[in-house]
């Protein structure tokens, strides 16, 4: 049983004056030139310096409690970050002081791999370690198949459709190579992460009638002499460009909300490139804000209070749950250090 949800997201800054010290505590240790870091500041600074994260977690959080409250379930939920306030450990040590002895923990994040979950296993670990009398955390799984998620994102692509010819293109957050290789457990043969994208991709695609669509990724910040993921959506809009495409309709089905990459990178960035080019443009909303995805939430709670049916739409195993931080498996995710 549990005594309460955690909500461990990756924060974002709520005033001018937090950008900086914010993108300092995002990079600390992986090597991203200060150039990187000036320029992503501005990104920030060009929206006040307020990151829509918070706020659109809080609304998300809002409609879990409201349906935990409908299916009658008293569990009550919690908010933490790993990079901004309310800071990951400052709430457990609240939950603690509260009396919460065990709790799930739900992680915005839908996939695995190093940044996408084993680095939310590291933050529930470190946590714990800070706070005496931490209660038992239980990260719940990865969702990237879940129905709920792939019907939200195919009803958001339906709703972006307004030419009468276009590519469909998904994006997802960019991770070095070696990181993506080093994804799940060694005896899978890695790769997990973009894996798990293409996946949610074609079950996303295959659900709105689309056969012939593209993976991308964007995002990427690490320094020039690392390979990443390809091809970069930028780069993939002049690809088509020349192909003749005429409009793009692009679905970041990496992600669970409309954060500032998302409306960065997309919504500036790959929207005047794409007006630059002459190509019709229009983005799919992420599923934060769509009530299926507080379903879907809950849905996974109830997997561990009631053992409700585990729902999944591919054949990819149920991985991302395990107790206190624990990986999945020996060698999962690791971390790739680089000198």
């Amino acid at each position: 049983m549990a005594d309460a949800l955690l909500w461990l997201s990756f924060g974002g800054p709520e005033k001018a004056a937090d950008v900086r010290p914010f993108l300092e505590n995002v990079t600390r240790g992986r090597g991203v030139p200060p150039e990187r870091l000036d320029e992503v500041e501005q990104h920030y600074l060009g929206f006040g310096g307020v990151s829509p994260i918070n706020e659109l977690n809080r609304t998300a959080i809002a409609a879990v409690e409201a349906e935990l409250a409908a299916q009658c379930i008293d569990l009550p939920v919690y908010f933490g970050n790993r990079n901004w306030h309310p800071m990951v450990s400052d709430t457990v040590a609240t939950m603690a002081a509260d009396g919460v002895r065990s709790a799930l923990v739900f992680p915005t994040s839908a996939y695995g791999g190093y940044s996408a979950c084993r680095q939310y296993h590291e933050d529930i670990e470190r946590a714990r370690s800070a706070v005496d009398g931490a209660p038992d955390l239980t990260k719940l799984r990865h969702f990237f198949d879940h129905p709920l998620f792939v019907s939200a994102y195919a009803d958001a692509v339906r709703a972006a459709i307004t030419f009468p010819e276009f590519r469909l293109v998904f994006t997802a957050h960019s991770v070095p190579l070696s990181a993506d290789a080093a994804s799940g457990p060694p005896d899978e043969g890695g790769h997990r992460y973009s894996k798990q994208v293409a996946e949610a991709a074609r079950l996303v695609a295959a659900e709105v009638g689309v056969a012939d669509y593209d993976v991308v990724w964007q995002s990427r910040s690490g320094p020039p002499s690392v390979p990443w993921l390809e091809p970069d959506i930028l780069d993939h809009l002049d690809a088509l460009h020349a192909k003749g495409v005429p409009a793009v309709v692009l679905c970041p089905v990496g992600f669970v909300s409309d954060h500032l990459e998302v409306v960065w990178d997309l919504d500036t960035e790959a929207a005047e490139k794409a007006a630059s080019l002459g190509m019709g443009f229009a983005r799919a909303t992420a599923p934060s804000g769509d009530p299926r995805f507080a379903s879907l939430v809950v849905e996974l709670v109830r997997e561990h209070l009631s053992d409700a049916p585990v729902r999944k739409l591919s054949d990819f195993p149920v991985a991302g749950c395990t107790v206190n931080g624990a990986p999945c498996a020996v060698g999962c995710c690791e971390r790739i250090r680089r000198g």
